[in-house]
Protein backbone atom coordinates (compact mmCIF):
# COMPACT_ATOMS: atom_id res chain seq x y z
CA UNK A 1 0.00 0.00 0.00
CA UNK A 2 1.18 3.30 -0.94
CA UNK A 3 0.92 6.21 0.68
CA UNK A 4 -1.12 9.00 -0.83
CA UNK A 5 0.11 12.67 -2.63
CA UNK A 6 -3.13 13.71 -0.34
CA UNK A 7 -1.22 12.59 3.07
CA UNK A 8 1.48 15.50 1.86
CA UNK A 9 -1.26 18.10 2.79
CA UNK A 10 1.14 20.64 4.69
CA UNK A 11 4.30 23.05 3.89
CA UNK A 12 7.71 22.29 6.09
CA UNK A 13 10.26 24.74 6.36
CA UNK A 14 13.73 22.77 7.24
CA UNK A 15 15.90 24.84 9.34
CA UNK A 16 19.24 24.38 9.88
CA UNK A 17 21.80 25.96 12.26
CA UNK A 18 24.51 28.40 11.68
CA UNK A 19 27.22 30.21 13.79
CA UNK A 20 26.24 33.89 14.39
CA UNK A 21 29.14 36.06 15.75
CA UNK A 22 27.22 39.01 17.42
CA UNK A 23 30.69 39.96 18.35
CA UNK A 24 31.01 38.54 21.68
CA UNK A 25 30.69 35.04 21.39
CA UNK A 26 29.35 32.55 18.94
CA UNK A 27 25.91 31.69 18.77
CA UNK A 28 23.65 28.76 17.01
CA UNK A 29 20.70 30.18 15.11
CA UNK A 30 18.68 28.22 12.75
CA UNK A 31 17.65 29.93 9.62
CA UNK A 32 15.84 28.37 6.48
CA UNK A 33 17.59 25.95 4.69
CA UNK A 34 16.06 25.18 0.91
CA UNK A 35 12.65 25.71 -0.29
CA UNK A 36 9.40 24.83 1.49
CA UNK A 37 8.58 20.87 1.10
CA UNK A 38 5.21 19.25 1.71
CA UNK A 39 4.80 17.02 3.71
CA UNK A 40 2.65 15.03 6.01
CA UNK A 41 2.04 15.74 9.72
CA UNK A 42 0.54 13.32 12.54
CA UNK A 43 0.98 13.98 16.03
CA UNK A 44 1.76 10.97 18.33
CA UNK A 45 2.45 12.38 21.76
CA UNK A 46 2.76 14.92 24.21
CA UNK A 47 4.10 15.30 27.54
CA UNK A 48 4.25 17.43 30.58
CA UNK A 49 7.47 17.88 32.83
CA UNK A 50 7.68 19.71 36.27
CA UNK A 51 11.56 20.25 37.14
CA UNK A 52 12.62 22.92 40.04
CA UNK A 53 10.01 24.69 39.87
CA UNK A 54 9.78 24.77 35.87
CA UNK A 55 6.49 23.54 33.95
CA UNK A 56 7.40 22.52 30.51
CA UNK A 57 5.42 20.67 27.61
CA UNK A 58 6.37 18.86 24.52
CA UNK A 59 4.46 17.73 21.66
CA UNK A 60 5.92 14.91 19.35
CA UNK A 61 5.13 14.45 15.76
CA UNK A 62 5.65 11.85 12.44
CA UNK A 63 6.70 13.77 9.65
CA UNK A 64 6.37 12.16 5.93
CA UNK A 65 8.21 13.25 3.34
CA UNK A 66 8.71 12.18 -0.24
CA UNK A 67 12.90 10.98 -0.52
CA UNK A 68 14.49 13.52 -2.59
CA UNK A 69 17.99 14.72 -3.12
CA UNK A 70 17.53 17.20 -0.25
CA UNK A 71 15.53 15.35 1.58
CA UNK A 72 18.46 12.93 2.26
CA UNK A 73 20.82 15.21 3.56
CA UNK A 74 18.34 15.56 6.60
CA UNK A 75 19.26 14.95 10.02
CA UNK A 76 19.15 15.58 13.90
CA UNK A 77 21.32 18.94 13.16
CA UNK A 78 18.15 20.09 11.41
CA UNK A 79 14.88 21.67 12.52
CA UNK A 80 11.49 21.23 10.77
CA UNK A 81 9.07 24.70 10.95
CA UNK A 82 5.40 23.52 9.83
CA UNK A 83 2.27 25.77 11.01
CA UNK A 84 4.52 27.99 13.27
CA UNK A 85 5.98 25.65 15.57
CA UNK A 86 9.33 24.57 15.42
CA UNK A 87 9.84 21.04 15.60
CA UNK A 88 13.33 19.03 17.07
CA UNK A 89 14.32 16.24 14.45
CA UNK A 90 15.25 13.07 16.58
CA UNK A 91 15.33 10.35 14.12
CA UNK A 92 14.41 9.76 10.82
CA UNK A 93 13.71 6.37 8.86
CA UNK A 94 12.27 4.85 5.87
CA UNK A 95 8.61 5.11 5.31
CA UNK A 96 7.42 1.39 6.60
CA UNK A 97 4.48 1.82 3.51
CA UNK A 98 6.73 3.13 0.56
CA UNK A 99 10.37 2.92 1.86
CA UNK A 100 12.49 3.99 -1.26
CA UNK A 101 9.51 6.81 -2.07
CA UNK A 102 8.87 8.39 1.33
CA UNK A 103 10.86 8.72 4.63
CA UNK A 104 9.29 9.22 8.03
CA UNK A 105 11.22 12.11 10.03
CA UNK A 106 10.24 11.72 14.03
CA UNK A 107 10.32 15.33 16.08
CA UNK A 108 9.52 16.93 19.04
CA UNK A 109 8.46 20.69 19.62
CA UNK A 110 8.94 22.00 23.38
CA UNK A 111 5.21 23.65 23.82
CA UNK A 112 5.39 27.69 25.14
CA UNK A 113 2.54 29.73 26.27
Amino acid sequence: MAVSAISLDRALQIRRATLADDGYSKTEVFADFGAPIRGGKVEVSDGERWRAAQVGASISARFTVRRTEFTVQLGPQDRILCEGREYEITGIREHSQDPRRFYEIAATAEITS
